[in-house]
């Protein structure tokens, strides 16, 4: 289904081409003062140079051309030479229940899908998630959904912190609190045991205390990266332990992705790679792409176009030590090989950004990847607390996402439970549906680019523009359609109509740009777009809402055409709810 500005442009096309002018001067634009008019197109004002004449003169042959328009009610000349149009509501209802009927709300998928993997997550195993992982997480999935519904094949790969030295500092303190255990016998040859010889608890607590202590200790420190090597070279006790290590925290990690509505497809992690990195370092060699330089081995991505320095692309260390641009690159090796992707989108910090330039520019010259794969980096802002610095506990520490979740939920509870009559268990279940709206929203509403302060008083508001505000208006629609079936009558999309009043004109205007607003939202990897598309489109049903006396209407042609209308709304806000990876109650 066309974008309601392409038909209208379409139309006004037709118009300059019948008055003798090129019809690309017909594009139509949203009004920039919808107090005048709906659309506005400035073509003549364009055209004026190219045909030598005054654009009122244009503006006003074009609008004789639209005398007998199916899709204009009015289209007006105003000086100097702009062309302001008001949409026939017979246009809008039409396009409306065209919408209505059409999968994906009139929203075009792509023709020829493309196979992306996006790398988003990023977490460290045995260490908890804190605030630090939230963007990542929640961007990375909206992201995800986005690109799908729009009809790609898309692929979400955490990229797990599970293979270097945090590995081995682990396993040197185990080996130190419980000497005993059969996974440092060197000699053992039989079957290990199944269960974890340590809870997530202690895994959280060993990695802190070891990390620490190798800082202050060098023989300590020497020991840890003994036990890396041991990991690193396939000793069978030390691999064994370290499954056990991956078996435990990813449980716990699935755990609190599940309390963000985050699911990845992958759960590979920097091992996953490890036994390719010879390999592509040997290609890198034998194809001179990689050289020597002060006992590193480099890979130049400098380009003769840059305006600053851009160093070298290190592959491995003096010591032959690889680092996270060698796991990343084989990274990007393996998911050419196994996932063949078009494009491979990373949601990182964006303070990484000259890094990840980096190894895009090393995956192109070594030719890791081909030609038209596109590679992309969409860095975000830092979550900060209200002194506009990195978001902090109020011990002044950083806090875990779990911690974040429950404040904000007890938060919602508290408001959710006060003057209102409802038992424990639904106001729990709607106060953590309504936290996650607020937390989820209150992200993604951002550009992700940019900073932005964490205010759990604003974000849980029932007003303004927040999760809770949406969540509310789409309930308050479920309450109506409820009361609707409760009279005896079933909802029929087929009943909608033209639009009889200003406020449902602006309503179905609104619905109208919403395969526009989700095409933008994919192709400028912006979920914030789609926030600013359901922030308008609640305010326009809560406009239409107070003016008109739905359940009320004796008419009863136009009431069914109202409530179908409230339907289409719904669906529309609750399909952009879930591309952010949240959903609303059925009541509040």
């Amino acid at each position: 289904m066309k974008k309601i500005l392409e038909l209208i442009s379409e139309e006004m096309k037709s118009a300059f081409e019948a008055a003798g002018y090129d019809r690309e001067l017909g594009k139509v634009t949203f009004s920039n003062r919808p107090d005048l008019c709906e659309f506005q197109c400035n073509g003549a004002m364009a055209g004026a140079k190219q045909y030598k004449k005054a654009p009122i003169m244009i503006a006003n042959e074009v609008v004789e051309k639209l005398a007998d328009s199916n899709v204009f009610e009015k289209a007006e000349a105003v000086a100097p030479g702009f062309l302001n149009l008001t949409l026939k509501n017979e246009f809008v209802g039409s396009y409306i229940a065209d919408m209505s009927e059409s999968a994906k709300y009139g929203l075009e998928e792509a023709k020829n899908p493309l196979s992306i993997v996006i790398d988003y997550g990023g977490p460290n195993v045995a260490k908890p998630l804190h605030v630090g992982h939230l963007r990542s997480a929640i961007i990375g999935e909206s992201v995800k959904r986005i690109a799908r519904y729009v009809g790609h094949n898309v692929i979400g790969d955490i990229h797990l912190g599970d293979w270097g030295q945090p590995m081995g500092l682990i396993m040197n303190e185990l080996k130190i609190r419980k000497p005993e255990l059969v996974y440092f016998d060197e000699s053992y040859t039989g079957e290990y045991p199944t269960e974890p010889p340590f809870t997530i608890s202690e895994l959280e607590e060993i990695y802190p205390f070891a990390s620490k202590r190798s800082k202050e200790d060098a023989e300590y420190k020497e020991n840890a990266m003994a036990c890396t090597f041991k990991l690193q070279s396939g000793v069978r006790g030390y691999r064994a332990l370290w499954n056990h290590i991956i078996a435990v925290s990813v449980t716990d990690l699935k755990k609190n992705y599940e309390k963000l509505n985050v699911d990845f497809d992958l759960w590979n992690g920097e091992s996953a790679v490890h036994d390719l990195i010879p390999g592509m370092v040997s290609y890198m060699k034998e194809g001179g792409y990689a050289y020597i330089s002060d006992g590193a081995l480099v890979v130049d991505v400098k380009e003769e176009t840059d305006t600053k320095e851009y160093p070298p692309c290190m592959i491995l260390k003096s010591d032959g030590a690889a680092l996270y641009n060698t796991t990343d690159l084989a990274t990007i090796m393996m998911r050419m090989e196994e996932n063949k992707p078009d494009e491979l989108i990373y949601v990182v910090d964006k303070r990484q950004d000259l890094y990840f330039e980096q190894v895009f520019r090393c995956a192109r010259k070594t030719k890791l990847v081909k030609e038209d794969t596109k590679l992309k980096f969409l860095g975000f802002g830092t979550m900060n607390g209200k002194d506009g610095k990195p978001f902090k506990t109020r011990e002044g520490g950083v806090m875990r996402l779990e911690n974040l979740i429950k404040e904000i939920n007890e938060e919602m509870l508290k408001k959710i439970t006060d003057n209102r009559e409802i038992s424990e268990e639904e106001a729990a279940e709607t106060a953590k549906i309504v936290a996650l709206s607020a937390l989820k929203y209150g992200d993604l509403s951002n550009q992700a680019s940019k900073d932005y302060i964490f205010d759990i008083d604003r974000f849980t508001s029932f007003e303004g523009d927040t999760g809770p505000y949406l969540l509310y208006t789409t309930v308050r629609i479920k309450s109506i359609l409820a009361k609707y079936k409760e009279s005896g009558c079933e909802p029929d999309v087929k009943a909608l109509q033209a639009p009889v009043s200003a406020s449902e004109k602006e309503l179905m205007l609104c619905l109208a740009q919403f395969n526009a607003s989700i095409e933008s939202a994919y192709e400028e990897i912006a979920p914030h777009k789609v926030c600013a598309y359901m922030y308008d489109l609640a305010n326009a049903f809560n406009h239409f809402y107070h003016e008109t006396k739905i359940l009320a209407e004796e008419d009863a042609a136009k009431k069914a055409g109202w409530i179908a209308l409230l339907v289409l709304t719904r669906d529309v806000l609750e399909t952009c709810m879930d591309l952010l990876g949240f959903s609303a109650p059925e009541r509040m």
